[in-house]
């Protein structure tokens, strides 16, 4: 994974209802109507969330019906993992 894309997920993560939602998808694959369910937010605020989350690789996105479902894109987060793990930093030096 390029630096681009790790630094695109950490500006996806930097805000606390991004956060909040990411760890929301960590327990389950939600579809916008359940995450609006728990934000103290619009729709249209939540789209603007989630089009940051999955543009940087994140979250997954897939229409069912009239919703939108969304998942964490477990491949991305391994790599994310791996990119701040203290062996491999160590290793890159």
């Amino acid at each position: 994974m390029e630096e681009k894309k790790y630094i695109s997920i950490c500006k996806a993560l930097s805000d606390a209802n991004r956060m909040k939602i990411f760890n929301l998808l960590l327990k389950n694959d939600l579809c916008a109507f359940e995450i609006l369910k728990h934000l103290d937010c619009s729709q249209p605020t939540l789209s603007y969330h989630m089009r940051l989350l999955v543009d940087s690789g994140i979250v997954e996105a897939h229409k069912q019906g009239l919703w939108m479902h969304y998942n964490i894109d477990k491949d991305v987060l391994r790599e994310f993992s791996r990119y701040f793990d203290k062996e491999q930093t160590l290793e890159r030096e």
